[in-house]
């Protein structure tokens, strides 16, 4: 058996541990189980790609992973399922609140999804990805194989290969926490500098996180079954172990109307249109910053050139948000701030005053510290794919040809914690309209405009060199949710014992 000081890649799914970038073909089907017998045996023999690294890498790869419906549907016991995480159980869209926190109102609520609403939730998804010359005849032939396993097609997510940019332009898949496979990060303690390491907890249930604890998940007493040892619990068996909790939501992007916003904010001025989007977006098309790097990352410090020239910055050096905006939809999604700033003294009196952000208190609107939690606690692990035609650089501005098709983005994430990740970083920083000490603002990207509390949302916040800021108001919605779920990817022992008719 594997050592349980090391992850156990052989497993794990491949997911958690490659994007399976080279794999350019992909879809995503969103299955109903119709017959539990059929399906089962399916489950238990399905060739589910591991975490293992394999020279030459596979040309094609299989994923796995349920909705809580999906697993009561192959008669999952409630002694089992109750280990699972409250939102995992609820799901995206089981209850108005959860909806609102999320921003999935108005245009975006449930009830107008194509898929995920609450009369309209899969059991559960096969992910399948593979070169573009084996992927017609080989998602084909799992098709098949599925439909005669008891299996029935809710929908397809389809994929398209953008070449690393987004659909509105931008480089993609940028930032992304470097995780501790290894083992080897000590969580304790306040880390008083941005790091992209972070613990394998994070992400991959069993392990501990950021607080050095072990994620709730499914234990059983079973001594005999073929599953992990818990290694916070002696003499349990782990079910969720080598697994992780996995968010879809399919996201339809407005191209053309983001650029004719930006293009009618600047004035018609191509330099300052591209300027805005980039302020918006808070990094440039090409994905580099709009901040200076760090020293380390000048001076080649970390295993991967692309990650230091792209990701090897903070917002130190920018308190103001004069090069990039508070709103900024990547300083709202990973604001990179350490637990403590810079420069505060080790006195517990101190410490409390950053921590409990009493100094904000004291000195009113001006210097936003500490207003945010650290953000080494709310990481994500992404994997989402753009889908649809893509809208070329010459495209954005003309009008749309009536027979055009949607195009956005699948997002996925891999998380251990939903509430304190996913859940968090939508809420609490892409919509919520104070962040920062932001008034009237939700993600300037994301946000859906619509008001809370009858205050607006639909403003954007340039803050100037000289202490003169510019707000745009007024914008339209450049992002609206068509489908999303909560899903639970399995580890694969755990996987083949979720299978098993006779596992209770």
């Amino acid at each position: 058996m594997q050592p349980l000081s090391q992850a156990d890649y052989s497993d794990m799914q491949g997911l958690l541990r490659f994007g399976y970038g080279k794999l350019t073909a992909a879809c995503f089907q969103l299955l109903q189980i119709d017959d539990v017998s059929a399906a089962r045996r399916w489950l238990a023999q399905a060739p589910i790609s591991s975490a293992e690294a394999h020279n030459p890498p596979p040309m094609q790869s299989l994923q796995v992973a349920f909705t809580e419906q999906g697993l009561r549907r192959l008669g999952i016991p409630d002694e089992i399922l109750n280990g699972f995480s409250e939102e995992f159980l609820c799901g995206m869209a089981g209850d108005d609140n959860r909806s609102r926190r999320l921003g999935d109102v108005g245009a975006n609520a449930p009830e107008y999804w194509y898929w995920g609403g609450k009369d309209a939730t899969p059991d559960l998804v096969v992910m399948m990805y593979a070169t573009p010359d084996l992927f017609e005849s080989w998602r084909n032939s799992v098709l098949t194989e599925l439909n005669q396993s008891g299996f029935s097609l809710l929908s397809c997510l389809p994929t398209s290969d953008m070449d690393g940019v987004e659909p509105f332009g931008f480089v993609d898949g940028v930032s992304s926490p470097t995780v501790d496979w290894e083992r080897r990060r000590n969580p304790s303690g306040d880390k008083l500098d941005y790091e992209n390491l972070v613990m394998l907890g994070e992400f991959v249930l069993g392990y501990p996180n950021e607080y050095g604890k072990y994620t709730t998940r499914p234990l059983i007493a079973d001594s005999a079954a073929n599953l992990p040892d818990a290694e916070d619990s002696p003499g349990l068996k782990d079910i969720g172990r080598n697994g992780s909790y996995m968010v879809i939501r399919q996201l339809e992007q407005d191209v053309r109307g983001f650029w004719r916003s930006v293009n009618e904010h600047s004035g018609g001025d191509a330099a300052r249109r591209e300027d805005l989007a980039e302020r918006i977006v808070g990094r440039k098309m090409s994905g580099a910053p709009l901040l200076p790097l760090t020293p380390a990352a000048i001076n080649g410090v970390g295993p991967d050139p692309d990650d230091r020239t792209r990701n090897g910055f903070t917002f130190a050096s920018d308190p103001n948000g004069v090069a990039c905006p508070f709103g900024a939809h990547i300083r709202r999604a990973n604001p990179r701030n350490a637990d403590l700033p810079p420069g505060t003294h080790s006195g517990i009196i101190e410490r409390l005053v950053h921590i409990l952000a009493l100094n904000r208190l004291a000195e009113g609107s001006e210097a936003p510290k500490d207003m945010l939690a650290s953000t080494r606690f709310h990481r994500l692990l992404r994997r989402g794919r753009e889908y649809g035609p893509e809208v070329t650089a010459n495209q954005r501005l003309e009008p749309a040809p009536p027979d055009e098709q949607p195009t956005g983005l699948n997002f996925i994430c891999l998380n251990g914690n939903i509430g304190r990740q996913f859940e968090f970083i939508q809420s609490a920083w892409l919509m919520d309209a104070k962040f920062d000490g932001l008034s009237g603002e939700s993600d300037p990207l994301l946000g859906n405009r619509e008001p809370i509390a009858g205050a607006p949302t639909d403003s954007f916040t340039l803050p100037g060199s000289a202490g003169v800021r510019r707000r745009l108001n007024n914008l339209p919605r450049f992002v609206t949710v068509r489908g999303g779920a909560y899903f639970f990817l399995p580890g694969l022992r755990a996987l083949r014992y979720l299978a098993r008719a006779d596992r209770v």
